[in-house]
C-alpha cells in the first residue's frame, strides 16, 4: 500500500470522528439510543383522597409514577407501598414528579379510606396522590395506559375481576409510559429514581 493511499484513510478516517464529534456537540443526545415508549396514557377522570377530581390534565407537564394497590392487602401491597415510600422520600421536594396510586379495591376504598391510609403511612398527599373511580375505569387504565397487567386479563362481568400487581409505571412528560418496574425490588426501585431524575432533566 502506498504512502499516498495510507494518507487518504487516515485522513478521512480523522475527517469522519471529527464530524461525529461535532453531532454529539450540536445535538443534543445524539449518542443516546431512545426506546419508543411502552404505551401512552389514556385520558382519566378519577377521584382523589381529598374528594377532588384528577385528570390527565392534573398530571400534564409532570413526570409520575403509576401503582395499584388495595387499603385492605395483607401481603404484596405494603411490601410494595413499603418501597414507593422511598422514592417518595426521595422526591418529596421535587415539585414536577408524583406519585399516583390507585385502587384495585374501590367498592372498599372511598376518598375517605384512602385519605386515613395516606395518613396511617405518614406521607403528605401533594406529590404522593392515592385515586379511587369505576372499577372498569380503574381497570382499563392499568392495563391499557399503564401496561403493569396483561390486557387480555379482562373478564366479561366487571364484578368478577380483581387486579392485584406489584409492578410500578413511570412516565414522562409527555404522558409516555416508559418503562415497567418490579415494586418488590430494591433494585428497580433504585433504577426507577435514576430513570426519573433524567426525565425531570429532560
Amino acid at each position: 500500500m502506498s504512502r499516498k493511499t495510507i494518507f487518504y484513510i487516515i485522513f478521512f478516517s480523522l475527517l469522519v470522528v471529527a464530524f461525529y464529534a461535532v453531532l454529539i456537540n450540536v445535538i443534543p443526545g445524539f449518542t443516546k439510543s431512545k426506546l419508543p415508549p411502552i404505551s401512552y396514557v389514556q385520558p382519566f377522570f378519577f377521584t382523589n383522597q381529598d374528594g377532588k377530581i384528577v385528570t390527565q390534565k392534573d398530571v400534564a407537564g409532570k413526570v409520575y409514577m403509576a401503582n395499584y394497590f388495595f387499603t385492605t392487602c395483607k401481603s404484596i401491597c405494603p411490601r410494595m407501598n413499603n418501597e414507593v415510600k422511598k422514592i417518595y422520600q426521595h422526591f418529596k421536594t421535587e415539585k414536577d414528579f408524583l406519585i399516583l396510586s390507585h385502587t384495585s379495591d374501590p367498592g372498599t376504598d372511598s376518598a375517605a379510606k384512602l385519605k386515613q391510609y395516606a395518613d396511617s403511612i405518614g406521607v403528605t398527599t401533594s406529590n404522593w396522590i392515592f385515586l379511587t373511580g369505576r372499577k372498569d375505569s380503574l381497570y382499563r387504565q392499568a392495563r391499557l395506559s399503564y401496561r403493569i397487567d396483561d390486557p387480555n386479563n379482562n373478564v366479561k362481568n366487571i364484578d368478577d375481576d380483581f387486579l392485584h400487581t406489584q409492578f410500578l409505571a413511570l412516565v414522562n412528560k409527555k404522558g409516555e409510559v416508559v418503562k415497567i418496574y418490579d415494586g418488590l425490588r430494591q433494585t428497580e426501585i433504585n433504577e426507577l429514581i435514576k430513570d426519573a431524575e433524567k426525565l425531570l432533566k429532560e
